[in-house]
């Protein structure tokens, strides 16, 4: 059976796609020869995968006793106030028989394996991005159709809104939130870190928005409004289902964006993926393998934020 011309022709250039790749690695891997670096991936599962054990935190303060097996700790209470409390299952004590621990002072691991500084960092990327996301994508939707409404004032108050926060770089917004907002409402860190990457991320949102229900052609609207349809519900059952599919893929791309610019809330004493790489680059002096795998795990929250709306765009396309 015959292979046909354009069949042919597409897998001829899938080779060239691959080609290109291998001599991208290739020059990859020679730029690295000429450096002085002595590479050392074996040091990255142990700040993924932790197997040195779990901290055990002193629950209050009080002296310890070390019983005959160990691995045994009793804790009493200084001054003699309240209970005292026995730990098992420790491993490598880190006190002493007598000494005075205060509350929250590690006194011991437990065996196991826990997450390591990279993944805690990744969690909070993952938190921070997800929260955020949800806020910027309500602000953004709402500033969005106000930039399209017919009242004045919701018009001039999203412009203002939008062009300001486009006009200014996050990082400076980040230090505001921070400093400024965080204090006068009593934000703690994590609430700022969302409170300016939604502000910043909507005002994006809110453009996107604009630009696709603007792109549905005024027919639609007028035959809308012939049939009795009132503002609202053409804007819900005419425009905005038609909007949507064309703002999917700028929408895609600006909640990457913010996956990425989450690295920014490490300014605010927050141990995001970022901060822990740059942690753990000071503490193995291998700053390749750990930007590397920082890369990497960047890359797959995009990737699969990028698989999600794609298999959702198509869909939405399937029930057209």
């Amino acid at each position: 059976m015959a292979i046909p011309a354009s069949a042919r022709r597409r897998w001829a250039w899938h080779t060239v796609s691959v080609l290109v790749l291998m001599l991208f690695a290739a020059a990859l891997y020679f730029a690295s020869k000429q450096i002085d670096y002595t590479w050392r991936w074996e040091r990255v599962p142990q700040y993924l995968l932790s197997t040195g054990g779990e901290d055990v935190p002193a629950p209050f303060d009080g002296t310890v006793s070390i019983a005959g097996d160990g691995k045994t700790l009793k804790i009493t209470p200084l001054l003699g106030g309240g209970a005292a409390e026995t730990i098992s299952g420790i491993e490598v004590p880190q006190v002493s028989d007598g000494e005075v621990v205060f509350r929250g002072n590690t006194i011991g691991k437990k065996p196991g394996v826990s997450a390591g500084p990279l993944l805690i960092g990744l969690w909070l990327t993952l938190r921070i991005s997800a929260v955020s996301l949800v806020f910027a994508l309500l602000l953004g939707v709402l500033t969005g159709l106000a930039r399209v409404s017919q009242n004045p004032a919701a018009r001039d108050l999203s412009s203002f809104y939008v062009e300001v926060i486009r006009g200014t770089p996050l990082l400076v917004q980040l230090f505001i939130a921070y400093f400024f907002f965080a204090p006068t409402l009593h934000l703690s860190a994590f609430a700022a870190g969302v409170f300016g990457l939604s502000v910043f991320t909507g005002a994006y949102i809110a453009e996107i928005v604009r630009a696709g229900i603007q792109a549905v052609p005024k027919g639609q609207t007028e035959a809308a409004q012939s049939l009795g349809l009132s503002g609202l519900q053409t804007l819900r059952h005419v425009v905005l289902p038609q909007a949507i599919k064309k703002i999917l893929p700028p929408l895609a791309g600006q909640f990457i964006n913010l996956i990425k610019d989450s690295s920014l809330v490490s300014v605010m004493a927050l141990t995001d993926l970022t901060k822990a790489g740059r942690e753990v680059v000071s503490s193995t002096f291998s700053p390749f393998e750990v930007w590397f795998s920082v890369a990497l795990m960047y890359l797959v929250l995009t990737g699969a934020l990028s698989l999600v709306v794609n298999r959702l765009e198509k869909r939405l396309n399937r029930h057209d």
